[in-house]
């Protein structure tokens, strides 16, 4: 019996995490873990007052379940995310608190509500859980996969489902933003998942040596090739997956041999007169604008409709601003275990990262972040040690007036994407129809 509890709570698609009458940390599921960045080992344990002192938590439902001896319902803002959280008592027979057990769900995943609405639409959060659920099951969580924003949420439920079939992908995003996060997902979810995963950076390798990387050559092809040949990337990733990263670099006279791979799925090795058969599954990913570097004749035009057959474009950073705090603490846990430290974020640092525009993207942040945890002497990183602060850019320099327009822009678009009328906008936010118009004039 004791295994199917065990069982049971680690299968909940809620967080479930237990507390006993002290605040103490008793046990918490790998769902709770995934919602709020809370790591098993920080938290089994771990107090209630120092993860407030600490500033993990912003309130704590334990103590108010403990002070009121009933059910406790709040929203929490816990590392970067906003999760609803329900807190009931466990009493021993004379009525005492023993335990707390901790419900939790994502309000991003529940149904993209604000904190003041949720009572008030609790039926259609209700009916918004269920459409989350299916897209929780499409998407599955692996570890190094951060996915709060809808716009990556959509992309990795594409690639969960394109995954599963050997079309050709190509993955176009800015420098840092994830491409070969994303080729990893798609590899591990593939038929081709135990077979090998080639990764080749077609900038990275000069021109000339190019060609016998990815195809190989006879023994005696050219001076200073091995005496007994060498395969190349393409017959080493026989049965798998090749990721051809920077493609927009290959030199024309290859690209021409990559098309005969991708029409024939045959390869010659240089100096070698028979043709090789492989099976390979070809993704590759660019930050360049590939339609333009055909126009200019940079880029072979048939090559191009091959790789495209699926594309897939990841927004930078700045257009997934729901991703940038849990990513944030993400980096900070890693970095942390790495250097066996602990530092944590100051009072403003998050709000100050949501309103930089990265524009290295996720790899500038997880840079950034393992630099300051390393050399900063104190425990707390505050806003004085983001070097970014000193530019014009400055979030600080921001005058009332504009924040308070960003914020109400923020939340009227919000609203509106969620509504998609102008009149169920405007009535849940408590205005007239006409004046929510003249706001979005207003905006454009």
């Amino acid at each position: 019996m004791l295994e199917l509890y065990k069982q049971v709570f680690e299968s909940s698609y809620d967080g479930v995490a237990i507390r006993d009458a002290d605040g103490y940390g008793i046990a918490i599921n790998k769902a709770a873990c995934r919602i709020t960045s809370y790591p098993e080992s920080e938290f089994v344990g771990g107090n209630i007052k120092d993860a407030l002192k600490k500033g993990i938590i912003n309130d704590s439902i334990t103590l108010a379940v403990i002070k009121h001896k009933k059910p406790v319902t709040k929203v929490m803002h816990i590392r970067g995310s906003d999760v609803l959280i329900t807190g009931s008592p466990i009493k021993n027979e004379k009525g005492q608190v023993t335990h707390v057990v901790l419900i939790i769900r994502d309000i991003a995943e529940l149904n993209k509500l604000k904190i003041d609405q949720i009572l008030s639409l609790a039926l259609k959060m209700k009916h918004h859980h269920k459409d989350n659920m299916k897209i929780h099951e499409e998407i599955p969580v692996y570890p190094d996969i951060i996915a709060k924003s809808p716009e990556f949420r959509k992309i990795l439920a594409i690639c969960a489902k394109i995954a599963q079939v050997d079309t050709t992908i190509l993955i176009h995003g800015e420098s840092g933003t994830g491409k070969e996060v994303l080729l990893n997902f798609i590899h591990r979810l593939s038929k081709r998942a135990n077979e090998p995963l080639i990764k080749v950076n077609c900038a990275a390798i000069p021109p000339n040596l190019l060609e016998s990387e990815l195809f190989g050559y006879e023994k005696g092809a050219f001076t200073g090739a091995d005496s007994r040949g060498k395969p190349g990337l393409f017959e080493q990733a026989n049965g798998g997956t090749i990721f051809l990263d920077e493609i927009g670099d290959m030199p024309l006279d290859l690209q021409v041999k990559l098309l005969r791979v991708l029409q024939e799925f045959e390869i010659t090795r240089i100096g070698g007169r028979k043709s090789i058969r492989v099976n390979v599954r070809v993704v590759s990913a660019t930050n360049k604008n590939l339609e333009q570097l055909v126009n200019e004749g940079r880029f072979r035009q048939d090559l191009f409709y091959r790789l495209n057959i699926i594309p897939i474009t990841i927004p930078p950073l700045r257009e997934r601003v729901e991703d940038i705090a849990p990513l944030a603490y993400h980096f900070l846990q890693k970095t942390n275990k790495k250097y066996g430290l602990t530092k944590r974020f100051g009072d403003d640092t998050i709000q100050l990262f949501e309103d930089y525009k990265w524009p290295g993207n996720i790899r500038e942040m997880e840079n950034l972040i393992e630099r300051l945890v390393v050399t900063i002497d104190h425990d707390d990183i505050q806003w004085s040690d983001l070097p970014f602060l000193h530019s014009p850019e400055n979030p600080h320099q921001r005058t009332l007036k504009k924040t308070l327009q960003d914020l109400e822009k923020k939340i009227i678009l919000e609203k509106l994407r969620e509504f998609k009328t102008t009149r169920k906008t405007a009535e849940v936010l408590g205005i007239s129809q006409s004046s929510l118009v003249k706001k979005l004039q207003r905006l454009k």
